[in-house]
């Protein structure tokens, strides 16, 4: 199978950018031909404020990109995941065009709510959710920004009237049942929503003994609950927890009482980390979609203290593999630390539990069965609609290594 691969890569990198770097990893390793379509927000830097407003909602240089990348490679499908804000939904037009199958996978509530968190001045908000996102311009919900609010709110009422999310879009991926809910509530069609978690790669056999403390692994945002995180500690003397990532709270990170911060580390040095530690912390206030790094955890045999909502609530089970408190009550946070701290014995049952989590639902070879019977059914989708031709005229062999710009 030859598949296009469209992603738009973050200021900060998170867990998005790492899951599509690892399905196109899988995705060769099991002889597919596939070709990456990138963009990067640091790209943001050098665009003057209404040519990125424009590209937001509608794109001619991905058009004309993929147009010529379509008639080169000639994907049997084109396979998008963060398309905000320089890819844009003008992606699905050149796949129309082509009669080619797109499956978007979501990885946040973006295309129902402009803040893409389901959140709002630090609590859960759903007042755009089924609605027009008018109130996120008002409240000034993207970056705390009327303008950007603004582009953010129109790309997703555009597109909303065009009916682009109901037309275009041959499957959506959701990571779980919470998120499938959120959507089909947001106005997607339900019949084109399939569930496929997220994946990680497990090289190395966990152990359970000599392990210590507690470790936040994520990008450094307000979203993440690095604040509740904070204010659990005061109540707990004596507890650090070591912090890795990089984001907009690193100051904040550095100068915190009870914090231990490592900086930014790569995958490999992340895992180190995870098999040495007792428990990992996720205190995130907005809904995650997924949450990645839990299931890198349990990878790891690691258990998870997180908050209890979104995807975190399903991967999580409570007193089994982890333990879930109520999201930004940091009395709660504090008193599921102190659990662990004083209990390591359940915390290693619990490890042990969250191993066989991992071998059961989030390797590899399980991932890759899903995502094909996901690209199979949206190439029969279309299997009775009238091919149109990709144009003859090769316009230069791609590497299928090379990455666009």
């Amino acid at each position: 199978m030859k598949i296009l691969v469209a992603h738009n890569r973050y200021r900060f990198r998170g867990g998005e950018d790492t899951v599509v770097d690892a399905e196109v990893e899988l995705l060769r390793r099991h002889g597919h031909e596939v070709l990456v379509y990138l963009r990067d927000n640091r790209e943001i830097s050098s665009m003057k404020v209404h040519e990125l407003a424009i590209q937001t909602v509608w794109s001619s240089k991905v058009i004309n990109d993929v147009l010529k990348l379509a008639g080169q490679f000639k994907p049997d499908l084109i396979h998008a995941h963060n398309i905000f804000p320089l890819i844009s939904p003008s992606l699905y037009s050149v796949a129309s065009r082509f009669n080619i199958p797109i499956i978007q996978t979501l990885h946040n509530f973006r295309l129902v709510c402009p803040q893409a968190t389901l959140l709002r001045r630090g609590q859960h908000c759903e007042d755009c959710l089924g609605n027009s996102p008018w109130r996120a311009i008002l409240h000034r919900c993207y970056r705390d920004s009327l303008p950007q609010s603004a582009v953010t709110a129109s790309m997703i009422m555009m597109h909303r009237f065009l009916r682009t999310w109901q037309r275009k879009v041959t499957r959506y991926i959701v990571l779980n049942q919470v998120c499938r809910d959120k959507f089909i509530e947001g106005g997607l069609p339900f019949e084109r929503l399939r569930i496929k978690p997220n994946f990680t790669e497990s090289t190395k056999e966990p152990q359970w003994q000599h392990r210590r403390g507690g470790l936040f692994v994520g990008r450094l945002s307000v979203e993440k609950g690095l604040n509740v995180l904070a204010e659990a500690l005061i109540d707990l003397p004596g507890v650090v927890i070591s912090v890795y990532g990089k984001g907009d709270m690193q100051s904040f990170v550095e100068k915190t009482l009870g914090f231990n911060y490592g900086g930014f580390q790569e995958a490999r040095q992340l895992q180190a980390r995870l098999h040495e530690a007792a428990y990992l912390v996720v205190p995130s206030t907005g809904m995650e979609s997924f949450g990645l790094v839990a299931i890198e955890a349990f990878a790891c045999g690691t258990p998870v203290i997180a908050s209890a909502h979104g995807g975190l609530r399903e991967i999580v089970v409570h007193g089994k593999t982890g333990l879930l408190v109520e999201p930004g009550n940091s009395q709660a946070l504090a008193r599921a630390i102190a659990y662990a701290e004083t209990h390591p014995e359940k915390m290693k049952a619990m490890g042990q539990a969250a191993r066989q989590a991992y071998l059961t639902k989030y390797t590899p070879d399980i991932n890759y069965h899903l995502l094909m019977t996901i690209y199979r059914e949206a190439l029969q989708s279309l299997k009775s609609t009238t091919a149109q031709a990709l144009p003859s005229k090769r316009l230069g062999a791609i590497d299928q290594q090379k990455t666009i710009y």
